[in-house]
């Protein structure tokens, strides 16, 4: 064989062993085509902060034991509120929406039904009042608190799609019903949060996540009492710190620290001129 058709064979054999290759490349994944997008109703399960937006107190639910309430009969107490929308058969995000909420609860320092209260309600019209009883419970233990006055001031709420309507609205928060593992549209996405409203039911803070911290949350329930509640720590701790819409949490806000460091460092030069500038007293001479 030459070394021309030696050549031609060689590229011939190059070019039989790339084409399956390339077919099995354009099969699977075409040249030009963009990543899977995001299902369309994930743009629709989100949140929007509605800060100082009054909630609907005259809407009526029912609360875990059945009797029928108006969602202002737990605001007006003088006491901020723990706020929280979910759905009592969710077996994912919910629970640990519910852990994380308590656990942030009980390291505040602050007591349920002393300095707070806490209203969950379900997004799930479908939901009965036997549902609420074991998910108040369960939340109840997790809180580590079996008092009268926690059971008094925690609150799980069902009510009608209408009612449920109007309390979503007014909080932004956004949900879609979508199919279970069954094919069945009995479950819902939605945003993972804990919401704390003001004693005269207006929207507050919101913060986000599964984790919260609990300086957050003391923090927030601090501001939303308008400062009724927390000491003088906190109250510095409050001013040093800058609540977050963008991220859900409260951040060092180091301007205010600096000016805190300069106005100290002020005080101390002003102070050390006046002592400086004491003129000694004479000492009296005895003979």
């Amino acid at each position: 064989m030459t070394r021309l058709s030696l050549s031609v064979a060689i590229a011939a054999i190059v070019l039989l062993s790339a084409l399956p290759v390339r077919a099995q490349y354009s099969a699977d994944r075409p040249v030009g085509t963009s990543a899977p997008q995001a299902p369309a109703w994930q743009k629709n399960a989100g949140i929007d902060q509605n800060l100082n937006r009054p909630l609907p107190l005259g809407d009526f639910f029912r609360d875990e034991s059945g009797r029928k309430v108006k969602l202002g009969d737990y605001f007006n107490h003088g006491r901020p509120v723990m706020l929280a929308l979910m759905y009592y058969n969710c077996q994912m995000l919910c629970p640990q929406v519910l852990h994380g909420m308590a656990s942030a609860l009980r390291e505040s320092g602050f007591r349920t039904g002393r300095e707070y209260d806490v209203v969950v309600a379900s997004i799930d019209p479908t939901d009965k009042p036997a549902d609420a009883v074991s998910e108040k419970q369960h939340f109840l233990s997790m809180l580590d608190d079996s008092s009268t006055t926690a059971d008094g001031a925690v609150h799980f709420l069902t009510g009608a799609e209408a009612s449920i309507a109007d309390l979503a609205g007014a909080t932004g928060f956004h949900y879609v019903r979508v199919p279970g593992p069954d094919g069945k549209m009995n479950q819902f996405a939605h945003s993972s949060v804990i919401m704390i409203a003001t004693p005269d039911g207006r929207m507050s803070k919101y913060l986000f996540g599964v984790d919260y911290q609990s300086r957050d949350v003391r923090l927030a329930l601090i501001q939303a009492s308008t400062r009724h509640i927390g000491t003088l720590s906190d109250l510095v701790l409050l001013y040093c710190c800058s609540y977050s819409p963008s991220q859900g949490r409260y951040t060092v806000a180091i301007l205010r620290i600096l000016g805190l460091a300069g106005a100290g460092s002020l005080m101390a030069v002003i102070a050390m001129l006046w002592l400086l500038s004491k003129k000694p007293k004479n000492a009296s001479v005895t003979t």
